[in-house]
C-alpha cells in the first residue's frame, strides 16, 4: 500500500487545506506567545514589582515544560492518534493563555506559563508530523517550507502587535490574543479535520515503513526523562544562586543516567539513542542547540534595553525588533535552497559565524547608541540566524533514513528549544550577578547596560563555540 494510490489517504483538496491551516496557525502561535510578551516584561514587572531575576522565570517557565514533555507526548500521540493528541494540546495551550491573563500575581502567571508550555509541547510534537503524513512527497518541501515561514512570521509580529497590544490594551491582552489563536486552531481541527482519516493515513504510514515496534509507552519512561530534563534545566537556570542548585543539577545528570539505563532496556523507547551515534545527526543538534542558546534571549534584552534605557514605549520597541526575525522569514527559505545543492555543513557554519559578529557588536552598546546602529546590527543577526537555520535542518533530516524523520524532527526540536532554555538560564544567571533582586525599575541605566553587555559577549563566545562543533562534520562520501 502506498499513500498516493489510497483514497482514503488522499481524502481531498479540503482536508489537505485544512491541515496545512492548522500547521500554519499553530507554528505562528507558539513563536508569537513568547516573542509577543518578551516586549511586556518591562511593564508585568512594574505591575507585579518583580526583581529582574523573577521576571525570568515568565519566559523560562513556558520554555522548560515544552522542552521537558515534547519527545514524550511525540511518542504519545505515535500510539493513540495524532489529531486527538493535537486537539487536548491546543485545548491546553488555549486554557494556560486565558487563565494566565487572569493572573492576579506573578507566581500564578508563571503557574499558568508552565501549563501553556505542556500545551505548546504537544503542539510542536504533532502538527508537523499531521502534515507530512497529510501530503504526499511531491508536495512536502512546498508546504514545510510555507509552515516554516509561518514560524518566523510569528516571530516577526510578536514583538509589533505584542508592543502595540501592551501598550493600548495592557499585557494581559497579549495572552488573550495567544488563547484566541489557539481556539481557532481548535475549530479548523474539529470541523475540518476528521479523525478517521488521519488514522487511515497513520495506518498506512506504519505498512509503509514496516514498523514493528512495541506501540505501547512506559509511564516510567515519560516521568524519568520530563524530571530529568526538569531537574537538569532549573539546576542550570539557577546555578551560583545556592548550595542547592548544584545539588539539583547532579541530581538531573544522575537521573538522566538512569532514563538511559532504562531506555536500554525498553522495547518501547521514547528517544532513539542510536540515532546519536551518527556523528553528523548528533553535531547537527549540539551546532543548533548553541545557536539557540546564543540568539534566543537577544529580543528579551534588547526589549528591555530599549524601554528603560532608550525610554521607547513597548510599541515602537516592538517595531525595532521586528529587524531580526523580518530578514529571517526572507533568507531561511533562500538558504534552504540552496543547501539542496551545496554543502548544508559549510552554508550553517557560515551563518553561525555572522550571528556571532552581530551578537559580539552588541556587546558594545551604550546608552547613547544610536537605534540605527542597533537595527543594523539585528539585520546582520537575522540573516545569519536564517542562513543557519534551514541548512542545519537539512543537514539533520539528510543524515538519518526516512523511517527516522519523525523522532529525528523532534529531537531537533528538543535541542532547539533546550538551546532557547541555556539561553534563559545565561540571563538569569547573569542578571542575579549584576542587577540582583532589585526590581527593573530600580536599577539604573548604567547597571542594564552592563548586564546586557556582559549578556552579548557571553552569548558571542557560545556561538564562537557552536561555529567550532558545526565545522566538525563531515559530508558523506
Amino acid at each position: 500500500m502506498t499513500r498516493e494510490k489510497n483514497p482514503k489517504i488522499t481524502e481531498g483538496e479540503k482536508f489537505k487545506r485544512a491541515t496545512l491551516t492548522v500547521a500554519l496557525v499553530t507554528n505562528f502561535v507558539n513563536p508569537f506567545a513568547a516573542t509577543a510578551l518578551n516586549i511586556a516584561i518591562p511593564m508585568i514587572g512594574s505591575e507585579f514589582h518583580a526583581s529582574a531575576t523573577t521576571l525570568g522565570w515568565v519566559v523560562s517557565a513556558f520554555m522548560f515544560f515544552m522542552v521537558a514533555f515534547a519527545v514524550p507526548f511525540g511518542r504519545v500521540a505515535d500510539t493513540k492518534g495524532r489529531i486527538p493528541v493535537l486537539v487536548f494540546g491546543v485545548i491546553v495551550f488555549a486554557a494556560g493563555a486565558f487563565l494566565a491573563g487572569f493572573a492576579p500575581s506573578l507566581t500564578v502567571l508563571i503557574a499558568f506559563r508552565i501549563l501553556q508550555g505542556i500545551g505548546s509541547a504537544i503542539i510542536y510534537s504533532t502538527n508537523m508530523a499531521i502534515l507530512i503524513e497529510v501530503y504526499p512527497s511531491s508536495e512536502r518541501g512546498r508546504v514545510l517550507g510555507i509552515s516554516v515561514a509561518a514560524v518566523y512570521l510569528g516571530s516577526s509580529l510578536g514583538p509589533v502587535i505584542g508592543g502595540e497590544v501592551t501598550h493600548y490594551l495592557g499585557w494581559r491582552y497579549v495572552l488573550f490574543l495567544t488563547g484566541a489563536l489557539a481556539i481557532f486552531a481548535l475549530v479548523n481541527i474539529l470541523l475540518r479535520m476528521p479523525i478517521k482519516a488521519l488514522k487511515e493515513i497513520e495506518k498506512a504510514e506504519k505498512i509503509e515503513l514496516n514498523e514493528t515496534r512495541p506501540q505501547k509507552i512506559g509511564v516510567s519512561s515519560i516521568v524519568l526523562y520530563a524530571c530529568a530534563m526538569l531537574l537538569v534545566m532549573y539546576g542550570f537556570t539557577t546555578l551560583g544562586q545556592n548550595i542547592a542548585s548544584y545539588i539539583i543539577l547532579v541530581a538531573g545528570a544522575a537521573l538522566f543516567i538512569v532514563y538511559v539505563k532504562h531506555e536500554a532496556k525498553t522495547e518501547a523507547p521514547i528517544v532513539e539513542v542510536r540515532l546519536f551515534r551518527n556523528p553528523n545527526f548528533l553535531l547537527s543538534n549540539l551546532a543548533a542547540l548553541f545557536n539557540y542558546a546564543a540568539t534566543f534571549a537577544v529580543g528579551y534584552l534588547l526589549s528591555i534595553y530599549l524601554q528603560l534605557v532608550k525610554g521607547y514605549s513597548a510599541n515602537i520597541s516592538g517595531l525595532i525588533l521586528i529587524a531580526q526575525p523580518v530578514v529571517q522569514m526572507i533568507i531561511s527559505p533562500i538558504s534552504g535552497r540552496m543547501s539542496d545543492h551545496r554543502n548544508p555543513f559549510k552554508l550553517a557554519s557560515i551563518g553561525m559565524a555572522l550571528c556571532a559578529v552581530a551578537l559580539f557588536c552588541l556587546g558594545f552598546i551604550r546608552v547613547d547608541t544610536p537605534v540605527y546602529l542597533i537595527i543594523g546590527i539585528l539585520l546582520i543577526l537575522g540573516f545569519g540566524f536564517g542562513f543557519f537555520t534551514s541548512p542545519n535542518s537539512n543537514a539533520i533530516m539528510s543524515s538519518v533514513e526516512p523511517r527516522d524523520f519523525g523522532v529525528a524532527n523532534s529531537i531537533q526540536s528538543t535541542a532547539r528549544s533546550f538551546g532557547q532554555v541555556i539561553g534563559m538560564a545565561m540571563i538569569t544567571i547573569i542578571t542575579n550577578i549584576i542587577i540582583g533582586h532589585s526590581s527593573l525599575d530600580e536599577a539604573s541605566a548604567g547597571t542594564i547596560v552592563r548586564n546586557t553587555n556582559t549578556a552579548f559577549f557571553v552569548f558571542a563566545a557560545v556561538c564562537a563555540l557552536g561555529i567550532v562543533i558545526s565545522l566538525q562534520r563531515k559530508p558523506h562520501k
